[in-house]
């Protein structure tokens, strides 16, 4: 077995549970649309939860430790809610009623949660309120399909677990929205229109998820129409779910990671919950996998690798609670109980019975085949650790940025190396052809080469680099890729390298041939001071009392400039694109180069290294 065969094998061994589950090879199938209400329970509540396990939550959340606080904290802001009014239709940006969509789910979740616990009626009038004012609106705004999943997603929630409560009148209007508002705009003539039922991305999922959460609310009154909507929700969802494996990677980074799978899971727990199986979904090759994927990507500081048009915030996921119960995984536990979401969810699929402490064995570094990511680190349980994340992968994935060789770093709790993140949705063309002509979606705005002359783009759109050089070698981590496809036409081989030591230094180490000079950049993004040395080599970064030094080992001659986080005068500079406040870059320039061979060296200085400590609420 390989090198990375053999990582691969170890951290699946460490985290125990996986391999049962991952090595199944059993598809996903849709049923016929006659068969797939064949197990439909009856009654209600049948959404994530029946009655019994409801009637179980209510003895936990008054006892166990983990779940009373968060389950007091819930009840807290439920009163809050209870003066606030109902939401209304806002479409800010003239595209998305997103936020308003989102808002009457959290809402509606948390009321009708609240109603299951303790029978007070006030939860109950008040998620009337907000499903009433809702069912009004002059439709749920499929343009933007995202939308409509959610709604539907909410009201299922809201007429499932209140369905009690309700009166006739009041379920037959909210029936008639799930329906009318929901399931048929994916139906009737727009059933092959549903460009998001072909997506092997978030959408597919989003989309079919909520759907399906709706039909699973009205299968007994509605079963024709439910029938077809989860007929083609389980046909569809492979596509997207195959996306997983094999590591159980995503492509669209972790942020659109937890939207996907939060939407994967809650449909698979519903399918579960209201028809007794999930069709295999779960099953998918590299889904059991994915968990493992959101633990590599989160920096000791909490923070994410947030590549692609993903946050760097920490990602709280009730979901990993979910997985670690489906395929009994106590790393997933520990990470949930790290970064505890404080959510409905949560408490419905927390388990104590998972373990939660870090498995033994979990290696320090991890490569993710097929999205092509990397992340090393120096140890687990320490937020003063080394963490280096690099990404490869493909530059027409979904919410891509063109940054492929790009890295992140963090040492002693700072993130040094950083990627300035997405910009705003609503720019011209920002999921169009003008995507790539905004800075930070650029090659030039995250840690890695641009190879000029510059024109936009700075990387080929369509370009996939592998990391080809992935192991263990000589007490340290590294990590290769070969950048030659991202700079098609301009170079003939570029390669990066990026090591990190057990001691904590990292090398990245940058080779280009070329038939024709090329202008050649070097840059890294960073939010700390910066000083440089007097003979130019190398630049202190401080921040937050510590220092971290960037020092060019080769070739001689070489400099280190400082720039603004700002295009080169030679890209373009469209107006109203984010102007990156608090960020400046490191920039290493080679102009009109046939070759090169550049290392740089990071390394925090030993003075400014506080003693290992952990980050309150990481994990062990």
């Amino acid at each position: 077995m390989s090198v990375t065969g053999c990582i691969v094998a170890a951290a699946v061994a460490a985290l125990a549970g996986v391999g049962a589950s991952a090595g199944r090879e059993d598809a996903a199938m849709a049923p016929p649309e006659t068969e797939v209400l064949r197990t439909l329970r009856k009654g209600h509540p049948r959404l994530l939860a029946d009655a019994a396990r409801f009637a179980q939550l209510r003895q936990a959340v008054a006892s166990d430790p983990y779940l009373k606080p968060r389950y007091e904290a819930l009840r807290a802001a439920g009163d809050r809610l209870l003066g606030e009014p109902p939401s209304e239709y806002v479409i800010p940006d003239g595209l998305r009623l997103l936020a308003t969509s989102r808002r009457v789910l959290d809402r509606v979740q948390a009321l009708a949660f609240l109603y299951r616990m303790d029978g007070d009626r006030r939860w109950a009038e008040r998620a009337w309120a907000e499903l009433h004012a809702a069912a009004a609106f002059r439709d749920w705004n499929p343009r933007h399909f995202l939308d409509t999943a959610e709604m539907t997603h909410a009201f299922a929630i809201g007429y499932d677990w209140l369905h009690d409560f309700w009166t006739p009148e009041q379920r037959a209007e909210l029936r008639a929205a799930i329906v009318e508002k929901g399931l048929k705009q994916a139906l009737g003539t727009r059933r092959g229109h549903m460009w998001w039922s072909r997506a092997n991305h978030n959408w597919n999922q989003v989309c079919n998820g909520g759907l399906g959460m709706g039909a699973l609310a009205v299968a007994d009154e509605e079963p024709e129409v439910a029938a077809q909507i989860l007929h083609d929700a389980l046909a569809s969802l492979p596509r997207a779910i195959s996306q997983y494996g094999p590591d159980g990677a995503w492509a669209e980074g972790p942020g659109y990671w937890h939207y996907a799978t939060m939407y994967t899971v809650a449909f698979m727990a519903g399918l579960q919950s209201a028809l007794g199986t999930d069709f295999g979904l779960s099953a998918i090759p590299g889904f059991s996998r994915c968990g493992l994927f959101l633990i590599h990507t989160i920096g000791p500081s909490g923070r994410s690798f947030n590549y692609a048009d993903a946050h760097e915030g920490t990602v709280r996921s009730a979901e990993m609670w979910w997985l670690a119960r489906r395929f009994r995984v106590p790393g997933y536990g520990w990470y949930a109980r790290a970064h505890s979401p404080g959510n409905v969810l949560e408490i419905l699929w927390y388990d104590p019975s998972i373990p939660t402490v870090r498995p033994r064995g979990l290696p320090l570094a991890f490569r993710f085949r097929k999205a092509e990511v990397a992340a090393m680190r120096t140890a687990w349980g320490d937020r003063n650790a080394v963490w280096v994340g690099l990404k490869a992968g493909d530059n027409k994935a979904n919410h891509s940025h063109l940054d492929l060789g790009s890295f992140v770093l963090e040492a002693g709790g700072v993130r040094w190396a950083v990627d300035p993140g997405s910009d705003d949705y609503n720019l011209p063309g920002y999921f169009g052809l003008q995507r790539f002509s905004y800075y930070r979606l650029r090659a030039e705005a995250h840690n890695t080469l641009v190879y000029g002359p510059g024109a936009a783009p700075d990387q080929d759109a369509r370009a996939v680099c592998s990391i080809v050089d992935f192991g263990r070698k000589g007490g340290a981590w590294t990590a290769g890729v070969d950048l030659a496809p991202a700079y098609a036409g301009k170079v003939e081989a570029a390669h990066r390298q990026v090591t990190l030591r057990d001691d904590g230094r990292v090398t990245v180490r940058d080779t280009m041939r070329a038939a024709v000079p090329v202008d050649a950049w070097w840059f890294m993004h960073t939010g700390a001071d910066i000083a440089l040395g007097a003979n130019g080599r190398e630049a202190v970064l401080t921040r937050g009392g510590r220092r971290l030094r960037v020092t060019i080992a080769a070739p001689a001659g070489a400099a280190i400039a400082v720039m603004d986080a700002a295009p080169l005068p030679t890209s373009p500079n469209p107006p109203m694109q984010s102007r990156n406040a608090g960020l400046r870059k490191l920039a290493i320039h080679f102009p009109a180069t046939a070759s090169l061979d550049l290392t740089v060296e990071m390394a925090l200085e030993p003075s400014s290294a506080r003693a290992p400590g952990r980050t309150p609420g990481a994990p062990r």
